[in-house]
């Protein structure tokens, strides 16, 4: 074990003086943290991290001015105020070092090990994630920009990195505590962004990992930046009455304790705790709702027992119920049901002292860590082990996480997916029981098909009837807490029914159960579907054959400009092919000996008059990756500008062509092997792009229109109009120079103010 002198590292050579001071004190405090459960070595271990940390952001600030490596050293100091072992500390301090300052995961590899090289990777690729997902650009670009299918695949791939090692994600609710802790610094739209993924993703996440203290922490600074002003009411309003509640705090805590620990022997702590202010703030909105006033809530504190063992727990529960009469339908067992993050503990509301509300909650010292720390308590250091709650919390977190990761890739729909999480992430649970006693947790309202669908997929589907404390009830009854049920499936292997979709009708309330019963339905259209494509394509190959031509089916998807013949088989089912069309393609390929993609052929015509002219300037501002010096031509088919979000294309012979990504041509016929990763670089002069303006047929309306791309300084180079003189309205046809996509949506901006304007749109 460690000595009691406390060992901070040597500053490495580098440091400024200035700097330092800055750091210094955090740093102390981080290794007086891992001096009081660490070992020499592993000090030691830390410290090197450190150095190769400091090192590696030396000359690097925050948006404070402060050094950057106070970042790391307060994650990590998070972390070890968990008790969590050297190499989670490690990566805390190392976690930034590969995407902020060029390190390669290989370099931390070699001088820390795989431990923690694992959880840097893991680090780094979930905030590339929160990068990608909150590059919306300027306020002109977000018309190009979907954002809500950013936040699904932000999603999804943090499931997937935590399942790869769960332990990330304390690295991460570590490092958005501080980052959320010094939000002041940034402007206050940066503000809100994080509180609100603050609010929505990382309190719920904590909460759900049983990280209750953590979970606190993010909702109130979360709070403070979402609803600054309700924040100061609530926080002024908690002050007022302050001196009055920790007096009676005080005596109740004192009552108690004479009862539990002098008069019955049992040894135990007991304190007060005020309620933090969010959710001080979610009661007040109930009462007043009600039409109750703030100054009739009076659980704003709780008492908290903790006693030694178990045993003891229930002791303690007959001698509060013996001083003071329980509020009756308060009282929660959640040491014989715990939730299902793993949090175990008695609750109860007695009339206290002066017959005021008083929540008293006790749980044993292990039940306390769990509480506390959640799944993290079963990695922190203890010499003695770990206790079986520790266990029990990091399985439920575990078979949590699973969950999460099976949802990544059954959910077909990105919203199913979304409504998934949210509902997951949810603290609106009730508690209802399997016939053998086993806890399952459904949001209000949830029927009994929800908790078929909740156990498993197949009960789900095969389900009849349903049993809820011990009477036959229908499938769309609402649940309640408490409620024990049985579920009667069908002998048989069956499907839902369609009856089951239908809201109304309130068979499913769950977003998952819904998704399931969709999923099944969805399946049993593609296996038709497939069925009969595969008849369609026996057609195709029959008629060829009979032409002369004999050609596998292989070779028929390649010619269509299809990766397998499985996705051809797909596109005749949903008739987005149609067999006459495959057949005079083929042969029409054949004939002229030409065993290549013939619907790529097309996309790259409109690129042969541009390769007459050499390569545009335009294109030179294009940066093909993997490819250095490779043409680049710009197809008349999408006309792309500067800024546009693009996809490479590998021609036969004639380079590279930058399509928009919502090309037509491009989505309709592409051979996916082609593509590639194509960038803008550095833009200088203008490019054409062309729009349709739709409006009513007014005098001065052109001359308005005109006078708008004149104030932007873009040259009009064409312009066409049409109007349809039965409805009054007007069709105008511009081709403008511009010097990229944020002056195009700028112009659109303003294009669509003028008077009689109805719409503005890119054509090609």
């Amino acid at each position: 074990m460690a000595t009691t002198q406390t060992l901070v590292p040597q500053t490495p050579k580098s440091t400024r003086p200035s700097s330092r001071n800055g750091y210094q004190r955090s740093l102390t405090n981080l290794m007086k943290e891992v001096q009081s459960y660490l070992p020499p070595d592993e000090i030691e271990f830390i410290k090197a991290a450190y150095e190769y940390a400091y090192l590696a952001h030396d000359g690097q600030t925050r948006k404070s001015g402060e050094p950057y490596i106070i970042h790391p050293i307060s994650v990590s100091l998070r972390l070890a105020q968990l008790a969590l072992p050297s190499d989670l500390i490690a990566a805390g301090l190392l976690h930034d070092t590969v995407e902020d300052c060029g390190i390669e995961v290989d370099d931390i590899r070699k001088e820390f090990g795989d431990s923690v090289a694992l959880l840097v990777d893991g680090v780094t690729k979930l905030k590339q994630i929160e990068l990608a997902a909150s590059s919306g650009g300027s306020r002109q670009r977000r018309h190009f920009v979907d954002r809500k299918q950013e936040r699904i695949e932000s999603l999804r791939k943090m499931f997937v990195t935590a399942g790869e090692d769960r332990r990330v994600l304390l690295i991460k609710l570590a490092d958005r505590m501080h980052n959320i802790e010094t939000l002041r610094y940034l402007k206050a739209e940066q503000q809100e962004r994080i509180a609100r993924e603050t609010m929505d993703i990382y309190a719920p996440l904590a909460d759900r990992l049983g990280m209750n203290d953590w979970k606190w922490r993010l909702e109130d600074k979360a709070f403070y930046y979402l609803d600054h002003k309700e924040y100061r009411t609530i926080s002024g309003l908690v002050k007022r009455k302050r001196r009055e509640r920790e007096a009676y705090t005080n005596r109740a805590v004192k009552i108690l304790q004479e009862a539990i620990i002098n008069q019955n022997n049992i040894e135990a702590s007991i304190t007060g705790r005020a309620k933090h202010l969010f959710s001080i703030a979610r009661k007040k909105k109930r009462y007043e709702e009600l039409g109750r006033t703030f100054d009739e809530i009076n659980d704003l504190i709780a008492l908290r027992v903790i006693t030694q063992n178990t045993a003891d727990c229930y002791n303690a529960l007959g001698v509060v119920h013996g001083l003071w009469p329980m509020i009756e339908g308060t009282f929660d067992d959640y040491i014989s049901k715990p939730k299902s993050n793993g949090y175990s503990s008695l609750h109860t509301t007695v009339l206290g002292p002066d017959n005021t509300p008083l929540e008293v909650q006790i749980r044993s010292r292990d039940m306390h860590e769990v509480a506390e720390q959640g799944f993290a308590a079963h990695w922190a250091y203890k010499q003695g082990g770990n206790n079986e709650g520790d266990r029990d919390s990091s399985d439920r977190t575990m078979s949590w996480l699973k969950d999460m990761l099976s949802l990544t890739g059954d959910a077909e729909d990105g919203d199913d997916f979304i409504d998934h999480v949210d509902e997951s992430l949810s603290t609106d649970r009730i508690q209802v029981f399997t016939p053998a006693g086993d806890v399952i947790e459904l949001p209000p309202g949830a029927t009994p098909l929800d908790f078929a669908y909740r156990i498993h997929t197949e009960l789900g589907h095969s389900t009849v009837g349903a049993v809820v404390n011990g009477k036959m009830v229908p499938l769309n009854t609402g649940l309640m807490p408490g409620d024990v049920i049985e579920i009667r499936k069908a002998r048989a292997p069956r499907g839902p029914s369609l009856d089951w979709q239908d809201t109304e009708k309130g068979y499913l309330v769950t977003n998952s159960g819904r998704a399931k019963v969709r999923q099944w339905f969805s399946r049993q259209a593609r296996e038709t579907n497939l069925q009969q494509g595969r008849q369609q394509l026996k057609r195709v190959v029959d008629q060829l054959n009979r032409m002369g031509h004999s050609v596998d089916t292989e070779e028929i998807a390649d010619l269509m400009g299809y990766t397998s013949t499985e996705e051809l088989i797909t596109d005749l089912g949903k008739t987005r092919q149609q067999p006459s069309i495959i057949v005079r393609t083929v042969v029409k390929a054949i004939d002229d000996n030409r065993p290549e993609n013939v619907i790529a052929e097309q996309l790259a015509a409109g690129e042969r008059e541009a390769n007459k002219k050499g390569v545009s300037d335009l294109a030179k501002g294009v940066v093909v990756m993997g490819l250095p010096g490779v043409q680049v031509n710009f197809p008349r088919c999408c006309n792309p500008v500067y800024g546009d979000d693009i996809v490479g294309y590998l021609t036969r012979g004639r380079g590279v062509s930058a399509h928009r990504d919502n090309c037509r041509n491009l989505r309709n016929a592409i051979d996916h092997d082609r593509l590639v990763e194509v960038a803008w670089g550095h833009m200088s002069g203008t490019y054409p792009a062309r729009l349709r303006v739709e409006g009513s047929d007014r005098i001065g309306l052109i001359h308005d229109l005109c006078g708008v791309i004149r104030d932007e300084r873009m040259n009009l180079h064409k312009m066409a109009s049409g109007e349809d003189i039965g409805r009054g309205s007007t069709r105008i046809d511009f081709t403008v120079y511009t010097s990229g996509l944020e002056q195009l949506a700028r112009l659109f901006d303003r294009l669509e103010a003028v008077r009689g304007v109805s719409s503005v749109m890119r054509i090609h």
